[in-house]
């Protein structure tokens, strides 16, 4: 029976693993402080009370649990490893990229890895270097890895389901500054959100922007700004970085003649470089501008509020739209 409630991302997310846990015997969560903690932003309170053979505690020893992990999802079970910070995914790499990632190819389709690996990732809370990197684009270069990215409490429990559904490795990082912005969420089976969709979020005839997370949620609240000087965008939430949904961006391209990708991630080396030269190919024809990136300071994150002077600005956004729309 579907349900409407209004739920922070946390509560979301939490609601997500429980249904999962009660529907599926082989779901388990791994991780540190995940018991009597609730997991360093509470994502996983109460949970341990109903499961406390599948709540697992951790050592601080990510390389070798997460590889423990992956044996146990080519067993049968499904683990959702919680990654305290994104930014330590890099100390279980081998285990996502050289084993997750590769099981299934390897033994020519035989064996399947279905294991969630999800964390916060982004800045807002001043946490310096290793706490607030954005890391969606260090995996993009990854064969047999799905990566979402939620922006909505709905997004965060649809695409969570789905993701621990999902007979391939996922990749599923939250926003740690979207985790307490609450939201309508309708829970049940058919509120699933697939993998591989984007969503508009507003529809626009004169420039298509897309972004998502902290970027998607300020250029909303931006927009009237914009469109004040009589330009109408469309904005699009990819939720998902691979697989990336290329119909819904190039659609909207098409019609609009116009496309600037957002990321809080460095511009350097980052996903959008990637949606970019493709839609530059794709739809070349159609374009009335270049297409444009924003994308963070190529440098490591500071503290505190300094933070906010690394990642794309809302001026930069209408600046570089003005630009577009000349």
């Amino acid at each position: 029976m579907n349900k409407m409630a209004e739920m922070t991302m946390i509560q979301a997310l939490n609601t997500a693993l429980r249904e999962e846990m009660e529907r599926d015997e082989n779901v388990f969560i791994i991780g540190e402080d995940l018991r009597e903690m609730g997991s360093t932003f509470g994502v996983t309170t109460g949970l341990y009370q109903t499961w406390p053979d599948r709540v697992i505690n951790t050592p601080l020893a990510e390389a070798g649990t997460a590889n423990m992990s992956v044996g146990a999802a080519l067993y049968g079970k499904r683990p959702v490893f919680e990654i305290m910070f994104a930014d330590f995914s890099t100390l279980i790499y081998d285990a996502i990229v050289n084993q997750a990632s590769k099981m299934r190819y390897m033994s020519h389709g035989k064996v399947t890895c279905p294991i969630v690996f999800r964390g916060p990732q982004g800045a807002g809370g001043g946490i310096g270097a290793h706490h607030s990197q954005t890391v969606d684009s260090w995996f993009m270069n990854v064969p047999g890895l799905k990566m979402v990215t939620p922006s909505t409490p709905q997004d965060a429990y649809g695409l969570l389901k789905a993701s621990i559904r999902d007979n391939n490795p996922v990749l599923f990082w939250e926003h740690k500054a979207l985790y307490r912005v609450p939201g309508e969420v309708m829970t049940g089976d058919d509120q699933i959100v697939q993998i591989g969709q984007a969503k508009t979020v507003k529809e626009g005839s004169d420039i298509t922007i897309v972004a998502n997370q902290l970027m998607l949620m300020s250029i909303l609240k931006t927009l009237p700004e914009i469109e004040k000087e009589s330009i109408s965008v469309e904005l699009i939430d990819p939720r998902t970085i691979k697989p990336f949904d290329y119909k819904a961006v190039e659609t909207s391209v098409k019609k609009t003649g116009r496309l600037l990708l957002v990321s809080e991630g460095c511009r350097e080396g980052n996903w959008t470089a990637e949606i970019a030269s493709n839609i530059s190919e794709s739809c070349f024809k159609s374009l009335k501008s270049p297409v444009r990136r924003l994308g963070a300071v190529d440098s490591p994150i500071p503290y505190a509020k300094a933070e906010l002077f690394m990642i794309p600005s809302m001026e930069s956004v209408i600046k570089t739209v003005g630009e577009m729309m000349q």
